[in-house]
């Protein structure tokens, strides 16, 4: 039985104007959803890399590899899936309105979950947090229980790079 899990990839396409919506366009025609979709210019300005989270079935997941392929535009596809990699996202946190009990003991969780404090004023501040998805739930779980109706989440999709040493990090 061939089942729905998640998939990553990462693409290198040409960095021009109305990339990035060919290949969103893509998916979007053909019904696949994509769960983050980041992309960057890299060491050579005619080059942005992609990386694409997805949820699907083996077969989809290698039709949209096969589209990829055959678009002029992309340069090359990494199927990172089953890749030992290296991967992070990036998670900001506005609290607001917290009295000052409120503001010592978010600093004092920031500090324990590893996030930076970025921004603060006499009643709010913003964390910032680069670290992989999982860890990123485990902090946003932990804010949401203690300041939901004052909180903005805003979070990036994660970038991926092969891994050096071929071990998962």
């Amino acid at each position: 039985m061939d089942t729905a899990k998640k998939r990553w990839l990462s693409l290198y396409v040409e960095n021009d104007v109305g990339v990035l919506a060919k290949i969103s366009g893509l998916f979007s025609g053909k019904s696949y959803n994509l769960l983050s979709l980041t992309v960057g210019e890299t060491e050579d300005p005619t080059v942005s890399r992609m990386t694409i989270s997805m949820v699907g079935d083996d077969k989809t997941f290698e039709q949209v590899k096969k589209q990829l392929n055959r678009s002029v535009e992309v340069i090359k596809v990494l199927d990172f899936t089953d890749l030992p990699i290296h991967k992070k996202e990036i998670l900001f946190i506005k609290l607001r309105a917290l009295k000052r009990e409120e503001m010592e003991d978010v600093f004092r969780s920031a500090a324990v979950f590893g996030v930076a404090v970025t921004d603060y004023d006499r009643s709010s501040l913003i964390l910032e947090s680069v670290k992989t998805e999982s860890e990123n739930d485990d902090i946003l779980k932990y804010y949401k229980k203690h300041f939901l109706s004052r909180m903005e989440a805003v979070r990036g999709g994660a970038v991926a790079v092969e891994s050096v040493s071929r071990s998962d990090r």
